[in-house]
């Protein structure tokens, strides 16, 4: 009887193991669902393009920071068309359009130093690792947010890749000086663009599909209108506070790597 009332008390393995193969295929859902943006019958094509992604950055010589970098720049571009904007001032008389400021906006910043350190790992095959990176953006992000950031990145970072090769500074001033140059061109290109995706005023089901002719189009044919009235992204006040934000990261490693520097842990002029 005892043998029996213990065994009355035994959970029942088989409802474990079903349990536990349900927990599997959940997990591995989401993690499809995260690779693939949601588009889980692209998983095939997905994995095998970004296999390919990792073999090029491999045998380009890239390596921890080159992977960081491709993942980084399409996170980010992900991030400002789905994570909202929090309202540091609310509109006022005194700020007639407020002043907003995304909550990322740190970790943009911190692009141009971990493109510092991709060059440093891999030369200027780094050119490579920035294109592949801007091509899964359009993948990841909103098409108007990817193209305005597609073309934010390409510009800046091509600044930060001619402050950082060309000059002959320190490294720490390298990285500081490369960021301050780049931040207020990625910044003012990306803002514009954002500005501009809001008054498009397309619907979610655009704004998430594939990168068509009609949406480059439709950027294109309003990307020359100034002002942009109606928007309350593109304006001094909050220009400043994304460069300014921007700059924490570059300032904060720029500190670090001049401590090396004088404590010889670091090569100075070490590219």
């Amino acid at each position: 009887m005892r043998h029996i009332l213990l065994g009355c008390n035994q959970p029942d393995l088989s409802d474990i193991r079903h349990e536990t193969q349900l927990q599997g295929h959940g997990v591995l859902n989401s993690f499809l669902s995260i690779i693939t943006n949601g588009n889980t019958g692209q998983a095939l094509p997905v994995l095998v393009a970004l296999a390919l992604t990792f073999t090029a950055i491999y045998m380009l010589k890239g390596r921890a920071w080159a992977l960081m970098y491709v993942a980084l720049i399409p996170f980010l571009n992900w991030s400002f068309g789905v994570i909202p904007e929090f309202e540091i001032l609310d509109k006022s008389a005194s700020w007639p359009r407020g002043l907003s400021l995304h909550p990322m906006t740190i970790v943009t910043g911190m692009v141009f130093v971990v493109r510092d350190f991709v060059q440093r790992e891999m030369g200027h095959r780094v050119l490579a690792v920035m294109a592949m990176a801007v091509a899964w953006s359009f993948f990841y992000a909103w098409p108007v947010i990817a193209l305005a950031s597609g073309i934010a990145f390409a510009v800046s970072e091509g600044v930060d890749w001619l402050m950082f090769t060309f000059t002959k500074y320190r490294l720490s001033t390298r990285i500081l000086l490369s960021s301050a140059l780049a931040a207020p061109v990625d910044t003012t290109v990306f803002l514009y663009g954002a500005d501009l995706a809001k008054q498009l005023n397309f619907n979610g089901s655009i704004l998430h599909g594939p990168v068509t002719l009609p949406i480059i189009r439709l950027f294109w044919d309003h990307a020359w209108i100034m002002p942009l009235p109606d928007g309350n992204t593109f304006h001094i006040a909050n220009w400043v506070v994304f460069v300014i934000g921007k700059m924490v990261g570059a300032v904060a490693v720029s500190m670090i790597m001049r401590r090396r520097e004088n404590l010889g842990l670091v090569n100075p002029a070490e590219a």
